[in-house]
């Protein structure tokens, strides 16, 4: 296929990719996530420099040598445990209805998503918490952006991401626990990072960590 409409059978590829990408860095990262995460950062560093739908513009790809990450530090794998929101307290506990919200982008305008919840994390951030996102639309999606203090220095000022299942960015699950898993490790950019053309949404300000979180994507 050439000429008009190619670019929608290109997007179509690189979400392919990506998924394809995904998936086995989560099989692998079951037994060494350090080496599948490796394999992970070198994969979708081809893809930048080569895919017709890299988020990069072509101008800066032909010296592209590869995304800025931290270290892998198995530290800041941990698991999540996923909490509803609650309506306000009353001897019966009900679960409310999830809020919806516009949340800021880098373009003109808002995104809409709805505010389902919020994970409770264990590891090293045990005691934290960052409020989880539903995409609105079709298809839908887990959305969880952060900042933390990188952010405007080592790391975008407006935020990474985390998950964005509608794009196949998802950690898994703990078979034996059944709570979710987040790998900082795996932490990225939006793509407004490489080029303003494209509108991402931003991380709320409730979603800061008061810690710096060196891992996973970082400012070259």
């Amino acid at each position: 296929m050439a000429g008009q409409g190619r670019e929608y059978v290109d997007l179509l590829d690189w979400r392919r990719r990506m998924a394809e990408l995904w998936a086995r860095w989560r099989h692998e990262a079951q037994g060494d996530p350090a080496a599948a995460t490796s394999a992970f950062r070198s994969a979708k560093d081809e893809l930048f420099r080569t895919h017709p739908q890299s988020p990069m513009p072509n101008q800066a790809r032909a010296g592209f040598r590869g995304l800025a990450y931290w270290d892998y530090d198995p530290s800041w794998r941990v698991p999540a445990r996923f909490v509803p929101l609650q309506a306000a307290a009353g001897p019966h506990d009900q679960i409310a209805a999830p809020r919806p919200l516009a949340l800021p982008s880098s373009g003109p305008g808002a995104i809409a998503l709805r505010h389902i919840g919020h994970l409770a994390l264990g590891g090293r951030l045990i005691g934290k918490h960052l409020g989880v996102f539903w995409i609105e639309g079709y298809g839908g999606g887990l959305f969880l952006p952060f900042l933390d203090r990188t952010s405007g220095n080592a790391s975008y000022r407006a935020g990474r991401y985390l998950l964005d299942t509608l794009k196949s960015a998802d950690h898994g699950i703990d078979a034996a626990s059944g709570e979710l898993i987040l790998d900082l490790n795996m932490a990225f950019h939006p793509s407004c990072v490489y080029d303003p053309r494209w509108a991402c949404p931003l991380a709320p300000p409730e979603n800061r960590l008061q810690i710096a979180v060196t891992a996973g994507e970082r400012l070259a």
